[in-house]
């Protein structure tokens, strides 16, 4: 089975389409968990929830999801964000309102946990710090928990209950093989599919195989960004939002 596993789409089709079709040349997929947010930011809310719903489709829900169908206000937001967020919210179906809302904050599939932020905070917290880290581990109830929020890729090993931050390197695989151990568990993010920060505007994702033993590897794809800051232009999205496209901040 391989899983195309998701983070941080907001709402950028031209971005989750490249990723698709990068994924298939890389061996294909046969389904898709998705770490939140996958509307906010981004020009196509709709297309983004349509093409993914193709797929078997394991989700939760991240802030932008929730301040889009009204679960949560915008005042923690900033004003691109909010102002995004309102403007999402009048794109959306009914129908698709009801599946946002209801996404669960986490969930699990065998030894993996699925969350958008963290287990202590599942919508808002950036899980990018030791002491964070070790929060979410006193929390997890399996061997691996899968984040996004921070559009940040990396890979945390809890190791004798120390947590260590490592790259995520692009195209490396990593082995999740052996005994499950409390000794020896992961926080893993894939980084953003629609809207990277590592300075890197190209789109990142996983793959996790478990037909080779249990391998997760991260990669990287191209995209014509001017055709989404387009979108966005004719949508009346911040200009603000539209830049940081370019520079993958």
């Amino acid at each position: 089975m391989r899983t195309l596993i998701l983070g941080d789409i907001h709402s950028n089709l031209i971005a989750l389409q490249a990723v698709m079709a990068d994924a298939e040349e890389r061996g294909g997929f046969n389904q898709i968990w998705c770490l939140g947010d996958t509307v906010g930011y981004g020009p196509d809310p709709r297309p983004c929830l349509e093409l993914l719903r193709h797929y078997p489709l394991l989700a939760v829900a991240g802030n932008h999801d929730q301040a889009a169908t009204g679960q949560l206000g915008v005042e923690e937001f900033n004003g691109p964000a909010a102002e995004a967020a309102l403007w999402t919210a009048q794109q959306l179906t009914e129908e698709e309102r009801d599946f946002l809302s209801g996404l669960p904050l986490t969930t699990t599939f065998e030894d993996f946990t699925l969350v958008h932020g963290s287990l202590r905070e599942p919508l808002w917290e950036y899980l990018l710090t030791e002491e964070s880290a070790v929060a979410t581990f006193k929390l997890l109830s399996t061997r691996y928990c899968l984040v996004s929020h921070s559009h940040i890729s990396f890979i945390c090993q809890e190791i004798r209950g120390n947590p260590t931050f490592i790259d995520f390197t692009e195209d490396q695989k990593f082995s999740l093989t052996g005994e499950p151990s409390n000794e020896e568990r992961w926080i893993i993010n894939p980084g953003s599919v629609g809207q990277p920060r590592d300075q890197d505007p190209r789109p990142s994702y996983a793959i996790y195989d478990s037909g080779q033993g249990g391998v997760i590897s991260r990669h990287r794809v191209s995209y014509d960004i001017g055709e989404t800051q387009e979108r966005m232009r004719q949508a009346g999205l911040p200009q603000r939002l539209i830049e940081r496209l370019n520079y993958g901040v």
